[in-house]
Order: structure tokens, then C-alpha cells, then sequence
């Protein structure tokens, strides 16, 4: 039998005869007792290595003071140091009035603002999100889960709208805004998005900014997590979102979101907001009341460490090298064991932490619990949809970063074993 043969071509006897070896194949991997993960976007040990330094660059035999002479050991500097400003107010394309910078997670202060928006509404004279009788966001989908997670917890309802390769449905995004003020804002990963790895075009950046919203307090969360975390050496180009809705005449519009948690330690970054600054202004009248500053230590080590921009990109051509050979595996193995047979596709990305891989319709749940039983993790289907609701069952996210080249290696294998068999049981139903 032909291996790369589409499986709709293949006669039942067929189908049966390969079901029952990869089944041999799948109680094989059973009796090894795995215990593989891919279902978070992790940086590896390997990765974390790469800012080890940037634990010996302050020490306590110097002044702990950053250039405008801020004593970082101190309370003050709500929102940030000034060299820590500068270089991720460079990386963001935003002037530093326009940028924020917080604790370690960028997702905490996507909270934040977004519990705030409820809580006080997003400018002076808007009434609080939360005191309307229904508050309603766009979910470009397959997308971020967290993101979902805290609509959920907030009770905001969530509306889920198509990807397209170049971005969102605008589309349905334009006639939907420009009916219902209820719907307030829109999630966006706009660079190498989570898990599609698509980077939103120069013309959906600017129907985004440009579009008439029925809500004059309308707000898009641009989580531009990846923006520096480029797999090749012509990375994508984004355009600038601020930028976009300035010319518009929307300044307020956007929230930008980034961090360092994957250009440093997760657990010990830096996270931004960059904003108008009427918007950064309107924030930091609340954050005055929130904190009495951030860990301005921690800026201070980063700004020292990265130093510029030039290095900033240096530093993640080196994680670019640990990480691209396991993406480059997973889409080998993708490609060898999958390839031609009519039942997945999966994208191909240019950076980012994922890779989307799309099964038959209603064959994603069944392959992430097969895939589970014999030890191999992955993120549950359904996550990348609002509600946890994929509605054509089929979308799987995977995570290259964590696992060794060995591991990586066989939970691929495993969850093309999955692939084919769910796939072979969903067509030879559909033939009784």
C-alpha cells in the first residue's frame, strides 16, 4: 500500500488491514509506559541557561540606581525604570509616555486591565464595564485559552469569529461592532498567534483601527507575546497597532500587551502595557492606588543584561537555535506520517511557541484522550475556543519547547499513531 495514499481512496479491507497495525504499533508505545508532555508552551532548561548571567550583573557592592538616579531598592516608580522603558518601548515600537512596565506576567495584567474596565470603565466619564446588563468580547479562535479563561471568570460573553491567514474574519468583526454596543473589545495575538502562528497583515492591522464601533469605549487586547521570538531569518513584520489607530483617529483603541517571559525566566520577568498616553495616564492613576511600585530591581537587571535592542535580538537568534530543530522535527514527522492522506493539516510557522495541527472533524477530543492513555499529554481539545468548545472538533495545539529532542520524537510518533487511527475509525463508520 502506497504510504502517502489518501485514506478516502483506500477500500474497507484496506482501511481494516492498516487499523489493525497501527494498533501493534500503538499497544507498542503503550508497553514503554511514556510520560510526555506537550501541552504548554514552555521555554526548556536549555533556553533558561541563555539569562543565567544576568544573575551576576547587580551585586551588593554597587548603588542599585537606574540612570535617573531612582534607588531601585526603594517604593516609587509605578510604572517602570527609565532604561527598562526605553529598550521595551523600542522593542514595541511606542514612545516611553506610552509603555507601562509590571511583575513577570504579561497574562496578570491582562487581568488587571480588563478587571478594571469593569470595575471603572477604560476612561473618565465611561461608565464601568460591569455595570452594564451585558458585556460581550470577540474570540478570534482557534486562540489563546487563557484569554478565555479570565471572559469566563468575569462573565463576559464570549463570541467566537473565524482565522483566516491573514488574521481574524473582519468581515464579521466589522458587522458585528457596528451593531451591538455590548460588545466591547476583541482578543488578538497578532504576531505568530497562539496556536496558529499566523501574523495578522499591514490590511486587517488597519481595518482593526480603522473600523466604526457601535461602543465608543470599544477596546482591542493586542497580546503581542511574540513579537522578538522569530524562527527564521526573514521573520514576519507586524504593523504597529498604535501607530494604525492614531492615523484613524482612534488613539485610545489598543491595549498592546508583551513580556520577557520567554526572552529571560517565566517566572521572573518583566511584563508591559503600552498604550495612548491618555490611556497610560488614566492607569497610572489607578496602579498609584494598586502598588506602590514594581520590583524595580528585577528591571534593573534586565535593562543591564539586554542592554539594547541589537542584543535583545542577538539573545533570541540563540533561543531561535535550541528551539527550531524541534519544531523542524514535529513538522517532519507531521509531514512523513500524515502528509497526503486527506486527514490533517497543520501550519507551518515562522515563530512563536506552537504548532496547529487540524484532524477530520469531530477526531480532535478522541486523539488527545488516545494520545493521553498510553502517556502522552497534550492540551486539551477544545481550549483554543471559547468555552472550551471547539465547534468542529478538531483543532489540537501543540508545544515543541519543553521536551527534549527525545521525548519530542516519540510523542509526535505517538500522536500520528492517534491521528490515523481515529481517522480510519471515523471514515469506515461513515461508510455503513
Amino acid at each position: 500500500m502506497e504510504k502517502r495514499t489518501d485514506f478516502f481512496n483506500l477500500g474497507t479491507d484496506e482501511l481494516n488491514d492498516l487499523y489493525q497495525e497501527l494498533q501493534e504499533k500503538y499497544n507498542e508505545y503503550k508497553n514503554q509506559i511514556l510520560k510526555l508532555d506537550m501541552s504548554r508552551g514552555k521555554p526548556c532548561p536549555e533556553q533558561l541557561e541563555l539569562s543565567m548571567e544576568m544573575l551576576d550583573i547587580l551585586n551588593s557592592d554597587e548603588q542599585l540606581k537606574a540612570m535617573d538616579g531612582t534607588d531601585c531598592r526603594n517604593y516609587g516608580g509605578v510604572d517602570g525604570i527609565s532604561e527598562a522603558k526605553e529598550l521595551f518601548s523600542q522593542m514595541l515600537g511606542v514612545s516611553t509616555k506610552e509603555i507601562i512596565l509590571g511583575g513577570n506576567s504579561s497574562l496578570n495584567m491582562m487581568y488587571d486591565t480588563l478587571s478594571r474596565a469593569m470595575l471603572l470603565g477604560v476612561s473618565e466619564g465611561e461608565l464601568p464595564w460591569g455595570k452594564l446588563p451585558k458585556v460581550k468580547f470577540l474570540c478570534p479562535s482557534p486562540g489563546y485559552d487563557r484569554h478565555f479563561a479570565i471572559c469566563e471568570l468575569l462573565h463576559i460573553e464570549m463570541i467566537t469569529i473565524d482565522m483566516n491567514q491573514d488574521g481574524p474574519d473582519m468581515d464579521t468583526v466589522e458587522l458585528l461592532i457596528s451593531e451591538d454596543d455590548s460588545i466591547k473589545g476583541i482578543w488578538c495575538a497578532p504576531k505568530y498567534s497562539n496556536p496558529d502562528g499566523i501574523t495578522y497583515s499591514d490590511e486587517i492591522v488597519d481595518r482593526l483601527a480603522c473600523m466604526k464601533t457601535k461602543a465608543r469605549d470599544f477596546r482591542i487586547f493586542w497580546d503581542d507575546a511574540y513579537t522578538v521570538h522569530h524562527l527564521s531569518d526573514k521573520p514576519d513584520q507586524l504593523k504597529n497597532i498604535l501607530t494604525a489607530c492614531k492615523t484613524a483617529g482612534n488613539p485610545n483603541r489598543v491595549y498592546m500587551f508583551s513580556s520577557t517571559s520567554k526572552i529571560t525566566f517565566p517566572g521572573s520577568g518583566i511584563a508591559m502595557l503600552a498604550s495612548s498616553e491618555d490611556n497610560v495616564n488614566f492607569i497610572k492613576k489607578q496602579f498609584g492606588i494598586q502598588t506602590i511600585g514594581p520590583d524595580k530591581i528585577n528591571q534593573l537587571r534586565h535593562a543591564r543584561f539586554l542592554q539594547s535592542l541589537d542584543n535583545l535580538n542577538v539573545h533570541m537568534k540563540k533561543q531561535a537555535a535550541i528551539i527550531r530543530p524541534k519544531f523542524d522535527l514535529v513538522l517532519h514527522h507531521l509531514e512523513a506520517d500524515l502528509g497526503g492522506k486527506n486527514i490533517a493539516v497543520w501550519n507551518k510557522p515562522n515563530g512563536g511557541y506552537f504548532i496547529s495541527l487540524n484532524t477530520l472533524d469531530g477526531c480532535a477530543k478522541e486523539v488527545v484522550s488516545m494520545a493521553a492513555k498510553i502517556g502522552v499529554t497534550l492540551t486539551n481539545a477544545g481550549a483554543t475556543y471559547p468555552y472550551g468548545k471547539d465547534p468542529r472538533n478538531r483543532n489540537i495545539r501543540i508545544a515543541p519547547t519543553f521536551p527534549s529532542i527525545h521525548e519530542l520524537k516519540l510523542a509526535i510518533e505517538v500522536l500520528c499513531v492517534c491521528v490515523q487511527l481515529v481517522s480510519i475509525k471515523k471514515i469506515l463508520a461513515g461508510r455503513i
